[in-house]
């Protein structure tokens, strides 16, 4: 069963905080060339923004923050550039996942992880394990990451532990399988670097998630960029299939509620 109840099924609370957050981070690249650098130190940077976001969203008291940071497309870059990614995100878990534990904060990684090497799968076995018990924030890595396989690997996983369900299941049925099956979808999603799509990015938990984007490349977004993100969640309507009027009305009625 499925830990969160999904907008689809139900009109979720409104926290006043994004409880969960996801960025697509891009940028990286043309962040460098502007600078007339190598790529490589465009990604290099932009580690250091992924240290600020972390710090702030834990400070505001985001819940959850998901990154994607390698999607299963992303594997047709040019091979020196693959290498260097890979190797860039074992130096991160190796150097990082002592201070997000210092931190209180809980990492997960999800993705197709059979084309990692086995020290990096091993590296992202202890650091789950380090931090499993941490609370005060949930950041997850997408790597190696892709909405349609996420969901092809959640059907083939259900069919596999319940047979039974090959005649007919629902949402709830499969939601439990899905990589993500731990957080509750996100309620902003922010994208980086001035494209507006989605990318394969968590294609079955962004039904009903707020979307953000910025012409800001990843290495310049900072926490006052993020701030802005929030600022415009905060003035939205979130009506959940429902009308302007319905939501109006059931404020109001909260609000003699608490008087």
């Amino acid at each position: 069963m499925a830990l969160f109840q999904s907008p689809t099924r139900t009109v979720p609370a409104i926290p006043q905080v994004p409880r969960h957050i996801a960025i697509i981070m891009d940028g990286n690249g043309r962040w460098a060339k502007q600078r007339f650098l190598p790529r490589i130190a465009g990604h290099q940077r932009g580690v250091e923004t992924v240290r600020e976001i972390v710090k702030v969203c834990r400070e505001l008291g985001v819940e959850y923050l998901t990154l994607f940071a390698f999607s299963s497309e992303n594997w047709r870059r040019p091979a020196d550039e693959v290498s260097f990614l890979m190797q860039l995100f074992l130096k991160m878990l190796e150097r990082e996942v002592f201070k997000l534990h210092e931190n209180n904060i809980r990492l997960k990684i999800i993705g197709d992880r059979s084309r990692f090497d086995a020290n990096l799968n091993q590296c992202i076995l202890d650091a789950e394990q380090l931090t499993t018990g941490n609370v005060s924030l949930t950041l997850t890595v997408a790597a190696d990451y892709g909405g349609r396989w996420d969901i092809m690997q959640a059907m083939q996983t259900m069919l596999q532990a319940r047979p039974d369900l090959a005649g007919g299941f629902n949402e709830e049925d499969l939601e439990a399988y899905l990589s993500m099956h731990y957080a509750p979808e996100p309620d902003l999603f922010i994208r980086t670097g001035g494209e507006q799509r989605i990318s394969n990015f968590l294609l079955w938990q962004l039904a009903y998630t707020e979307l953000y984007f910025t012409d800001t490349l990843w290495p310049a977004f900072n926490g006052e960029a993020l701030k802005l993100a929030i600022q415009s969640y905060y003035a939205r309507e979130r009506r959940f299939g429902r009308t302007s009027e319905q939501v109006r009305s059931e404020r109001m009625q909260d609000g003699k509620t608490n008087a």
